[in-house]
């Protein structure tokens, strides 16, 4: 049993990379201009169409706005809706000036109704304004390697030099859903909020009809304008593994999306990892290192055979004798594309070691 904190430890294998795979060497068909499924867990591409074409992106959009404001706001601050930033187009949530709002309420109202308003009075309430907000959305697609995002509003309304690729929302959503709040909301079929008035409630409905009707999804936001078309970013889990689908321009999204995951999710292998021992210092005793295994067989479930996942491995810096053959020393991680925590397990000493005094 780990007496101190675990204070040192080893990495095996890194190497975090997308791979393209072809799709069962045939081609399914998707209606959608550009499209792309990503496996969440390993970065790997399944299958893409035109993934690094710049498009607009409607009110997909809104999973930045929404992922920045749980990240930076007060989520339970209550929010005083100035009157310049309810007059937009578009879907809204029938913010009115004055009104007071959480900034929960403004999130939900993002990514369940799609609310315009609800984008920009966010966008302002995290920033000061929108000018300043905007800057934050673009610093962040940056900082995630969007290299071909550029955001212009909060809210996803044609504009000018607003825009982005199937690959670089894929990658957004990984992020967003990564972040237990936002999958927490993105997943809700409803939710309840007030504001407008007294006793006045008012209940959001998810507009993502993938929800319930499509195996495992979870998330995560629609999006339409005449000059985008449809687009949607879709996650799914099923078996623990987690894949993203993005469709923009879709005349046929929700069943585009289907046929994605039951391609992805059919495509999967198991991938029993190889991992050496590991030695550790012992003191007291006659032998001076023993040997530490991971507890259990390491299994990946991905896309291709040839991937290596980042091993960790976490023990102390030395052990004090007497070391008993399955002593737990330790512990192993795997870790996948974006940090995300694929399989722990204990590493437990392969050999006693005895004291000798």
């Amino acid at each position: 049993m780990l007496k101190r904190i675990i204070a040192f430890w080893l990495v095996f294998g890194v190497f975090l990379s997308c791979v393209a795979i072809k799709a069962n060497g045939s081609s399914i068909s998707v209606s959608a201009s550009s499209a792309i499924l990503l496996n969440a867990d390993t970065g790997e591409i399944v299958y893409e169409k035109n993934a690094y074409e710049r498009r607009g992106i409607a009110s997909t959009t809104k999973i930045m706005t929404a992922l920045l404001a749980i990240e930076k706001g007060n989520w339970s601050e209550d929010v005083v809706v100035q009157g310049n930033d309810v007059l937009i187009e578009g879907t809204s949530i029938g913010l009115k000036a004055g009104d007071k709002v959480s900034l929960e309420a403004l999130v939900y109202g993002m990514l369940l109704e799609s609310g315009n308003d609800a984008a920009n009075v966010t966008a302002s309430a995290v920033a000061g304004d929108r000018a300043r907000f905007v800057d934050i959305m673009n610093e962040r697609a940056l900082s995630l390697g969007l290299k071909n995002t550029s955001f212009k509003n909060p809210s996803g309304l044609t504009q000018e030099g607003h825009y982005s690729t199937a690959y670089d929302m894929a990658v957004l959503a990984c992020c967003a859903i990564s972040n237990e709040t936002f999958r927490n909301v993105c997943s809700a079929k409803t939710y309840r909020a007030y504001y407008g008035g007294s006793d006045c409630f008012r209940t959001f409905r998810n507009h993502n009809k993938l929800l319930g009707s499509c195996d495992g999804v979870f998330g995560v936001k629609t999006g339409f304008t005449k000059a985008s078309g449809r687009c949607l970013v879709s996650a799914a889990k099923r078996d623990d593994t987690v894949l993203v689908a993005v469709t923009l321009n879709a005349s046929d999204d929700w069943n585009d999306h289907k046929k994605l995951y039951d391609l992805g999710f059919g495509k999967l292998i198991s991938n029993k990892l190889n991992v050496n021992k590991i030695k550790i210092p012992v003191v007291g005793s006659d032998k001076q290192l023993i040997e530490a295994e991971p507890r259990e067989d390491i299994n990946i479930r991905s896309h291709n055979n040839a991937y290596k996942a980042d091993v960790q491995m976490f023990c102390e810096r030395f052990l004090y004798a007497d070391v008993k053959k399955g002593d737990v020393v330790g512990f192993v991680r795997v870790v996948g594309y974006m940090g995300r925590i694929l399989f722990e397990t204990e590493l437990i000493a392969s050999e006693d070691a005895a004291r000798n005094f």
